[in-house]
């Protein structure tokens, strides 16, 4: 990329040179309003621009009309949509509307200064001004800005998201434009919209970002890759969602590849591009950051709650390479008395290693239903690894390409995704073919047929982007393909066990509604850790509730396969991973417990702290698939107004009552910033009133900064069990987390912990 630091070649991407055959078309006044139903219609006409480095009409060429359809979803929600030789509004796989989500009559009003358009009881929705502003003329210097587009939304009929309609230095130098599109080749191509935002306004979401809380003066990418890790700008899920701190929300409803710029090409204005001559958004107002998510999920879905035993520890390698070393692992965490209910089968169990046919190796694996049958009656469920593409030598390539079932490439790779095999790939499955889509159902409901439990749906952040797709371009299925891929493997293990979970990797926009999502290959390293968390708190503030991530990190550092995890870090890790929806061991190299002797009693009492805390995770992820919230949630969804919460990116709170915060160094200290309210220190008892900074805070390797609301009431399981099948939620009890609490090991759930 080469930066000009001039808006039109930086942020619409147009040729700096000139050369290509490209027009801007900018919006102008609106010229008629009209009724349509419950919506209503505005007709804005387009002038187009002179092929310069600079926004200037060609006045030679005639205006072009294109039609904004504006309707109304109830008290919080507006919708607003203009096509460029597309529909407004179109059907998609992201939407899922909510049976309480009613359309609302929409009314408009007209005068000389300004068209409104009005709601319930003659609530303003939207205010377009023709008011001219006040003008004291003395010089010719410049001439008169052009006209533009002026509208103020309002979709609780209060707050004010406006249009950014003259963010510009002089009327030829523009930093964003209200709303436009790009044509070439006489085709419109792409579209922009622009809207105002305030110099202190902050956001958050956009999917899966390993960065700070505050996206503000950042410019995102929203094309699904494979991250290569979790400290980069490459992301695995991408969601045209964010929220913004002055309390609304927007949902740019696409699946073309994005651009998002917050207050970055311009300090004034937040900017959206897609690829595709379309603009269809979601306006989004809220009292509260959850209530924005609770609306958004009311369009896009809300999430599945997950089987009870998912909650539990899950174990894995890349990878376990036979049956009977997946049985000597199961029985050696069994005798040890460790509690675990998954264990999951990588890239190893078929015939050739990566080379997925859905078929366990009849030599490593001779009787696989036994083989689960066996694990289950120890309470493991399994988990098998595979992934949407078929590979050159693939049982099934013969009947994939015979029967369209997958887009054939010409280039074979599949984007530049971590294939850690030599294995070519002749095509992506086409979940945009419903033949195609029952087929792979097919290949999975073998597999589960026989008890196991849940698919890790990997990979499916990069299509073969050069091979034709039945229902769809390319161009516009790469970043969605992984709501379909996931839609599939879900509605197929739920068909089949009557439980309903993934595990999977790439996202978009709808996506949440098919639990579970981990947070890719991290590096073992703190900074891996942090990368983690932090793609984790944004994925929870654009719709996602329950996700996990890799213990203790993927990949070795510097030696990808084989440098040791520290002790240190296994531990912090493992701390991190109680406190989150799902925990679940992986990575390259040894990965269980007892591997690591110098810790493993640690190690023991956090993964019995994980299952007393179940019932209390339960209760949470119930009310996650019902409200906005997710599990692992970003400081600021309590604490909006809190200027400084905007900041901190290392600390959450899990559910409604515990304040975390990971020690991410060998320091065993930590700067830790407990909001406004009373808090419960987890471990001593201690009792702290916030809004108050805890400088170098210091917790032993055997303890974690763990504070609870006081007054919290949390459910727990009261007796040690191997897995959760042992569970009989029946006898849970409730500790109190008040002034009589006196420390986790002098508590009822500090028996269950401790090691005899």
């Amino acid at each position: 990329m080469t930066w000009t630091n001039n808006y039109l070649f930086d942020f619409l991407d147009l040729d700096p040179l000139l050369q290509a055959d490209e027009a801007l078309w900018r919006a102008c006044r609106p010229s008629s309003i009209s009724q349509s139903g419950d919506d209503v219609v505005v007709t804005i006409p387009f002038q187009k621009q002179a092929r310069s480095s600079e926004v200037k009409a060609d006045t030679g060429t005639p205006r072009v009309n294109y039609t904004m359809v504006v309707r109304d979803y109830g008290n919080k929600i507006l919708r607003v949509a203009i096509g460029f030789g597309e529909a407004a509004m179109q059907p998609s796989p992201m939407l899922q509307f909510s049976d309480d989500l009613a359309v609302s009559p929409l009314h408009f009003e007209k005068d000389e200064n300004e068209w409104v358009i009005t709601g319930k009881n003659g609530c303003r929705k939207a205010v377009i001004n023709f008011r001219g502003a006040e003008i004291d003329h003395w010089s010719d210097l410049l001439p008169a800005p052009d006209e533009t587009l002026d509208i103020t939304f309002l979709p609780d009929g209060v707050k004010e998201i406006k249009i950014s309609a003259y963010d510009q230095f002089f009327p030829a130098r523009h930093d964003a434009l209200a709303l436009a599109y790009v044509e070439k080749d006489g085709v419109p191509q792409r579209a922009v919209v622009s809207f105002y935002t305030g110099h202190d306004e902050k956001f958050a979401g956009t999917g899966e970002r390993f960065v700070k809380t505050d996206l503000s003066g950042k410019t995102f990418l929203l094309e699904n890759q494979d991250g290569q890790g979790v400290n980069s700008r490459r992301t695995y899920k991408n969601v045209p969602f964010y929220i913004s701190s002055r309390l609304y929300g927007l949902f740019l409803h696409t699946s073309a590849h994005t651009k998002i710029s917050f207050a970055d090409i311009s300090t004034r204005s937040v900017q959206l591009l897609a690829e595709q001559p379309l603009v269809d958004l979601f306006l989004i107002s809220g009292d509260s950051i959850e209530e924005i998510l609770f609306h958004y999920r009311q369009i896009t879905g809300f999430p599945a709650l997950p089987p009870l035993w998912s909650f539990g520890v899950w174990m894995s390698r890349m990878t376990y390479f036979s049956a009977d070393e997946v049985t000597t692992i199961c029985n050696r965490l069994r005798e040890k008395d460790y509690p675990c209910d998954v264990i999951h089968l990588d890239t190893g169990w078929f015939k050739t290693d990566w080379l997925c046919e859905w078929k366990f190796n009849p030599e490593r694996f001779p009787e696989p239903e036994k083989f689960i049958a066996e694990l289950k009656s120890k309470g493991f469920r399994v988990s098998l690894w595979q992934l949407p593409y078929i590979a050159y030598g693939a049982e099934q390539l013969e009947e994939a390409v015979k029967n369209r079932f997958i887009g054939i490439s010409k280039n074979k790779q599949a984007g530049d995704g971590s294939n850690f095999s030599s294995l070519d790939y002749a095509g992506t499955i086409d979940f945009t073919s419903p033949k195609a889509t029952e087929w792979y159902k097919g290949l999975l409901k073998k597999l589960l047929a026989m008890g196991v439990a849940c698919i890790k749906t990997d990979f499916g952040e990069t299509i073969h982007m050069d091979a034709q797709y039945e229902n769809m371009k390319p161009e516009l299925l790469h970043n969605i393909y992984a709501l379909l891929y996931q839609k599939a493997a879900y509605e197929v293990t739920r068909e089949t066990t009557g439980e309903g979970i993934i595990w999977s990797r790439a996202g978009w926009a709808g996506c949440q509604r098919y639990p579970l999502h981990w947070g890719g290959d991290a590096a073992c390293s703190w900074d891996g850790m942090a990368g983690s968390l932090k793609g984790g708190l944004h994925l929870g503030l654009s719709g996602f509730a329950f996700w996990s991530h890799d213990v203790p990190g993927f990949h070795g550092v510097p030696d990808f396969m084989n440098s040791v995890v520290p002790d240190d870090l296994y531990v912090r890790w493992t701390q991190f991973g109680v406190f989150t929806s799902h925990i679940r061991y992986h990575g390259t190299s040894k990965r269980e417990p007892y591997e690591y002797p110098n810790i493993s009693s640690i190690i023991k009492k956090w993964w019995r702290l994980r299952y007393a805390l179940i019932p209390y995770i339960y209760e949470q992820g119930r009310k996650s698939t019902m409200s906005g919230f997710p599990l692992l949630r970003a400081l600021i969804m309590h604490h909006a107004e809190d200027k400084m919460c905007w900041q901190i990116h290392d600390q959450y709170y899990f559910g409604d009552d515990f304040l975390v915060a990971p020690v991410m160094s060998s320091t065993n200290k930590r700067d830790v910033y407990l909001p406004e309210g009373t808090w419960v220190n987890l471990f001593d008892g201690g009792i702290a009133n916030g809004a108050v900074w805890l400088k170098e805070y210091e917790a032993s390797l055997e303890e974690m900064p763990v504070w609870v609301r006081f007054g919290a009431i949390v459910p727990y399981y009261p007796e040690k069990v191997c897995c959760t099948d042992e569970m009989d939620l029946t006898k849970t009890k409730n500790l109190v987390f008040d002034d009589t609490y006196r420390g986790l090991y002098k508590s009822e759930i500090g028996k269950v912990i401790e090691n005899e």
